[in-house]
C-alpha cells in the first residue's frame, strides 16, 4: 500500500501539470442585463452566430496623430490624407496577437479556411454554432426579449477567455451587446401633410446674417429654402471632379427611384432622370415596390442628393434587421448591421468623400469595448479623407420628456442612477454630430428636442476644449451636477434645419422632421464645399471638426434661441457660440467657401 505522503505528492504533481496544460480562464467582459430585457429561453445548440473577434491595434495612437495633422488647417500636412494601405499598416495587430488567437482557435478545431480576416487582420469573423461559442467563451447564451418592442436577441451577459489571451483581444461580439439598432431608434419624426394650408407669402431677412429667404420656408422646407438659408444659392457643382456623397440605410429602409423623380420634378427639375448607385451589404436590398418605400431612406436620398446635385451619390443598403425568432431552429444571428457596414466600407479602395448616417442608439446599451472599436474604425475613414456626419438624435438629453424622469434616464449599470443618456455613434469624437433647427431666423427645434449632451465613454477632444469649456463656465454653478459628464466629448458639433421637410413617399408629399433631415442636409453642404476645393486642385475636407472649431468657428450662423430638454429637465440652453443644443450653429456656404479655398 502506498503511503499517504506519496499519494499526496502525486496528487499535487498531477494538479500542477494540469494547471500548466489548461490555461486558467477569467472573465473578459460582463454586463448587467439592461432594463427592459428579460430572459426568454435557450437557443438551439445549432443556432449560428457570426462571431467577430477584434484584435488590439497597438499603433492606433499613431493613426490618431496622423488624423489630427491632416485635418488641422494650421498644420503643414493639412489635406494629405492617408491611403487605405497606409491606414491598414497603422492599425494592424502585433504578430504575437495573431499567433495567440490562431493557436486558441486551433484548439477548438477552427482552421484558416474557417476564418474571414479583415484587410488589416484586426478583425476575425467566424460562423459557428452557439454550442461551440459557449465552449470557447466558457459562457451560456440565452434568448432575451425586449418587452417594449418584442425584439429577440441571442446574447450572454458575461464571457471568459484564457488569461494569456486578454491582452490579445479588444472585443468579441455578439456577446454582451444589447443595443437596439432598430427603426424606432432612427431619428425621424413624422408630420402629416398639410399641403392644403397656404404657405406664408413674401420674404424674411435675418438681421444678423443678412440672408433672405422665402417666407414659406417657415412652414415647408424645400431645396430652394436650404440654398437660401445656407448661402448656397447660385453655386453650381460639377459632376466630373471625382467628388461623391454617400448615405446609409438600414432595417429595410428602401430608397425609391420613382419617388426621387417625383421629388426632382417638384423641387429640382434640372436633376430629372438622374439617379444614384446602390450598394448592398450583408444581404441588404432596395425593393422598388412603392408600398415598401422608406420614409427615412427617401428623406435622405431626396434632400442629400437633391441639394448636392450633380455630385455622384451612393446609397448603402445594409441588411441585418433583427432576424432572430425564437421559434426558428437554426437562424443566423446577424443583427449588428452597423459593424457590417463599417467593416465593408473600410475594405473598399474608394469610399464616398462625405457619408451621412441617421441612425443611433443609447450609448449605455453599447458596451464600451464595442463603441471604442467602432469609433476607431470611423477614425480610419477620417484619416483617408472621408467626412462623416451623424444625426445627434431626437431625445434631447435623454428621452425628450420635460415632465417626468422616465426609465430611459436611468443607468444600466445596476445602480439605477438618474443620468442624462448620450447617444452613439454621434458621441464618437471622430465624426461630426449634427443637431436640428427650425424656422428662419433659425432657432433650436422645439417640436422634439435635438439630441445633445456629453459622452460617458469618450473624453473631450482637444479641438473642442476652448469652445466647450467656455460654454460650461457660463452655466449656473451646480446645474445638473451628477447628471452628465462635464469632461466628455460634447455634441452636437453643428446643426441644420430638421423640421417640415417636404418629402415624397409612394408618390405623395408628406412633411417630415428629425435630425435625420439635418445630417444629410449638412452632408450635402459638405459635398458642395468638397466640390469647390476639388475644382481648385485641392484635397477634400476629410474629418471636419478641427476645421470647424478653428478657422470656421465664427462663420457659422449662430443659433441662440431654444433648448434641448429631457429626463424631466429643461436641459441645456442655446447661446452665443458653441452650445449643447445646436453646436457651433448652421452652415454658411459662402463664408466657408472663401476660407477653405485659402487652406
Amino acid at each position: 500500500m502506498r503511503s499517504f505522503c506519496f499519494t499526496r505528492s502525486a496528487v499535487v504533481f498531477a494538479l500542477t501539470a494540469l494547471a500548466f496544460a489548461v490555461p486558467r480562464s477569467t472573465v473578459k467582459e460582463s454586463v448587467i442585463l439592461p432594463r427592459g430585457w428579460t430572459k426568454h429561453s435557450s437557443p438551439s445548440p445549432d443556432h449560428v452566430i457570426s462571431l467577430r473577434i477584434g484584435l488590439p491595434q497597438p499603433n492606433f495612437p499613431s493613426l490618431e496623430e496622423h488624423l489630427y495633422q491632416v485635418s488641422d488647417p494650421s498644420h503643414s500636412r493639412y489635406g494629405q490624407h492617408l491611403s487605405k494601405e497606409e491606414v491598414e499598416g497603422l492599425i494592424a495587430p502585433h504578430p504575437s496577437s495573431l499567433d495567440a488567437i490562431n493557436n486558441w482557435l486551433a484548439t477548438h478545431g477552427l482552421e484558416e479556411g474557417d476564418l474571414v480576416r479583415s484587410p488589416a487582420k484586426d478583425w476575425i469573423t467566424i460562423r459557428i454554432p452557439v454550442s461551440l461559442v459557449e465552449k470557447m467563451l466558457e459562457t451560456k447564451y440565452h434568448v432575451y426579449k425586449h418587452e417594449a418592442s418584442g425584439d429577440y436577441l441571442v446574447r450572454t451577459t458575461s464571457y471568459s477567455l484564457p488569461e494569456h489571451l486578454h491582452e490579445h483581444v479588444d472585443v468579441i461580439q455578439p456577446t454582451t451587446m444589447f443595443g437596439r439598432f432598430s427603426s424606432d431608434r432612427s431619428t425621424v419624426v413624422w408630420l402629416e401633410d398639410d399641403s392644403q394650408e397656404p404657405d406664408a407669402q413674401g420674404q424674411i431677412t435675418d438681421a444678423t446674417t443678412g440672408l433672405t429667404v422665402d417666407a414659406s420656408c417657415n412652414t415647408t422646407i424645400t431645396i430652394k429654402c436650404l440654398q437660401e438659408m445656407y448661402n448656397a444659392t447660385g453655386y453650381t457643382p460639377s459632376a466630373n471632379v471625382n467628388n461623391s456623397i454617400g448615405l446609409t440605410g438600414y432595417l429595410g429602409q428602401y430608397a425609391n427611384f420613382q419617388d426621387l423623380q417625383t421629388f426632382y420634378a417638384d423641387q429640382r427639375p434640372d436633376a430629372l432622370n438622374s439617379s444614384f448607385t446602390v450598394v448592398l451589404i450583408n444581404n441588404g436590398s432596395n425593393s422598388q415596390d412603392p408600398s415598401q418605400a422608406g420614409i427615412e431612406a427617401n428623406l435622405d436620398t431626396q434632400f442629400g442628393y437633391g441639394l448636392s446635385y450633380p455630385v455622384p451619390g451612393t446609397f448603402f443598403s445594409t441588411g441585418g434587421s433583427p432576424p432572430f425568432k425564437p421559434d426558428l431552429i437554426t437562424p443566423t444571428d446577424t443583427n449588428e448591421p452597423y459593424l457590417d457596414w463599417l467593416n465593408y466600407v473600410l475594405a473598399q479602395e474608394k469610399v464616398p468623400l462625405v457619408i451621412s448616417t441617421s441612425y443611433g442608439d443609447d450609448e449605455q446599451t453599447v458596451p464600451a469595448s464595442y463603441a471604442i472599436r467602432a469609433c476607431q474604425g470611423l477614425a480610419q475613414l477620417g484619416a483617408r479623407g472621408v467626412s462623416l456626419t451623424f444625426s445627434s438624435g431626437d431625445g434631447g438629453v435623454g428621452d425628450g420628456n420635460l415632465n417626468a424622469t422616465t426609465q430611459i434616464c436611468y443607468t444600466n449599470d445596476g445602480r439605477n442612477v438618474t443620468r442624462f443618456i448620450p447617444s452613439f455613434p454621434t458621441s464618437c469624437p471622430y465624426v461630426t454630430s449634427v443637431g436640428a433647427t427650425q424656422h428662419f431666423p433659425e432657432v433650436a427645434v422645439s417640436r422634439f428636442y435635438s439630441g445633445a449632451g456629453f459622452s460617458n465613454y469618450f473624453t473631450r477632444p482637444l479641438y473642442q476644449e476652448r469652445a466647450v469649456s467656455a460654454y460650461l463656465a457660463s452655466l449656473p454653478p451646480g446645474l445638473y451636477n451628477g447628471l452628465y459628464n462635464p469632461y466628455g466629448r460634447a455634441y452636437p458639433d453643428v446643426s441644420a434645419q430638421g423640421d417640415f421637410f417636404r418629402v415624397f413617399l409612394a408618390g405623395s408629399p408628406i412633411k417630415v422632421g428629425g435630425t435625420s433631415a439635418s445630417s444629410p442636409t449638412f452632408a450635402a453642404i459638405v459635398a458642395l464645399l468638397n466640390d469647390a476645393r476639388l475644382k481648385a486642385g485641392k484635397r477634400p475636407l476629410g474629418f471636419l471638426n478641427p476645421l470647424f472649431y478653428s478657422i470656421l468657428a465664427e462663420d457659422f450662423n449662430d443659433v441662440t434661441v431654444g433648448h434641448s430638454g429631457g429626463c424631466g429637465t429643461w436641459g441645456f440652453n442655446a447661446t452665443k457660440g458653441w452650445d449643447a443644443v445646436t453646436g457651433l450653429g448652421t452652415p454658411n456656404f459662402g463664408k466657408f467657401e472663401e476660407k477653405i479655398l485659402a487652406c
